[in-house]
């Protein structure tokens, strides 16, 4: 004989369901987040080989076909040809050449495309299926947006290299470009971490002082990444390659770090000044991080390690870009800057994420 469910077997079918759910939702995202730090990476060393320039349209469809013929390959390195860098700094450059730095940015915009799928083909699939909560589902929906942003940030940028007179991309929006995309993987890792089973539970009060401290850290790490993009968008990192002076002082003549007018223009355009503040802000983000660290011992373990592990990352962060200025900027090392970058910011969300008391996504 068939026996009807209860109200509140009814009720608890929907939570149980939500539940089986989180991993992998949560294991997703996590993918998700990994592939935002490879597409980080593909683009750090796309400007590093100075390839972001070697694509000159932008053709979201059928720019996904690399050239197939020898044919092909000439119009599309004629077309790099007419741009202002070709002229102005790779006059001569062979065929072979514009090959290699035009699959750098073929396979950065790939990625691109990839991680676009990545995200929606799953994103429809958890939807239809029951998986996500109306909550959580606006989220993810946010962070698409924003990926599809990022992705006419990346055009805009691009197209201000190929202004007359120019032969990179403007800093400002290499800049943005980067500060997005680490919005993005902040996203992603705070919605996975938030999935936990027992995320928003068994986890002991937190001071509101430590929670804070969690939050102006996490605050002043975004500031110190959209600097570094201002330093690497304006090559300022190759202007005063000594450390802890910059050309014999602490800090150079004022007339010459507040030398543009309007004002404003030096913190963005001043290469003296946008490589101090990134000095400046790299060891407010150390001190910040050890004072967090020391706050944190009374807490509990888990909580006491993570934040060890932030001071750890920032101290390691701060020794890496000072040997990459003594070097002058040597590829690997600007690379390797840019990802431990992006751990320190990956674990400093973590950690927030888990120092937060609201229910979870999941719950809603």
């Amino acid at each position: 004989m068939a026996v009807s469910a209860t109200r509140s077997e009814v009720l608890a079918a929907p939570a149980r369901a939500a539940s089986r759910s989180l991993g992998p939702v949560r294991l997703w995202l996590y993918l998700l987040a990994a592939l935002v730090v490879a597409m980080v990476a593909v683009g750090g060393a796309t400007r590093l080989t100075g390839s972001g320039l070697s694509i000159t349209e932008w053709r979201p469809v059928t720019g996904a076909i690399p050239p197939l013929s020898e044919g092909a390959w000439l119009a599309e390195f004629e077309r790099y040809r007419a741009s202002p860098q070709y002229r102005l700094l790779n006059q001569g450059m062979r065929l072979s050449e514009f090959q290699f730095i035009y699959w750098w940015e073929w396979a950065h915009r790939q990625l691109g495309r990839f991680i676009g799928l990545a995200f929606f083909v799953p994103f429809l699939w958890f939807w239809a299926q029951g998986y996500l909560t109306r909550r959580l589902a606006l989220a993810l929906l946010g962070i698409g947006a924003f990926g599809g942003l990022q992705g006419a940030v990346g055009w805009i940028m691009v197209a201000s290299g190929l202004e007359p007179g120019m032969t990179a991309v403007a800093p400002i929006k290499l800049m943005l470009h980067l500060t997005i995309a680490s919005a993005i993987l902040a996203a992603l890792l705070w919605l996975a971490t938030g999935l936990r089973e027992g995320a928003a539970r068994s986890r002991p009060p937190v001071e509101s002082a430590l929670r804070d401290g969690a939050r102006v850290l996490l605050g002043l790490i975004f500031l110190q990444i959209a600097l570094g993009g201002l330093v690497a968008g304006s090559k300022a990192g190759l202007t005063y390659n000594t450390w802890p002076l910059m050309d014999g002082q602490l800090i150079p003549p004022l007339d010459g770090l507040f030398a543009a007018a309007p004002l404003i223009e030096n913190f963005v355009d001043n290469v003296a000044l946008v490589q101090l503040n990134h000095r400046l802000v790299a060891y407010l983000v150390v001190g910040f991080a050890i004072r967090h660290a020391v706050k944190a011992r009374t807490a509990n373990p888990a909580t006491a390690r993570r934040a060890i592990l932030i001071a750890a990352l920032a101290l390691a962060q701060m020794t890496l870009g000072i040997v990459t200025l003594l070097l002058a900027v040597p590829p690997w090392a600007g690379l390797a800057h840019q990802l431990l970058a992006m751990a320190f910011l990956a674990t400093a969300v973590i950690h927030l994420r888990l120092l937060a008391n609201p229910a979870p996504l999941s719950s809603q």
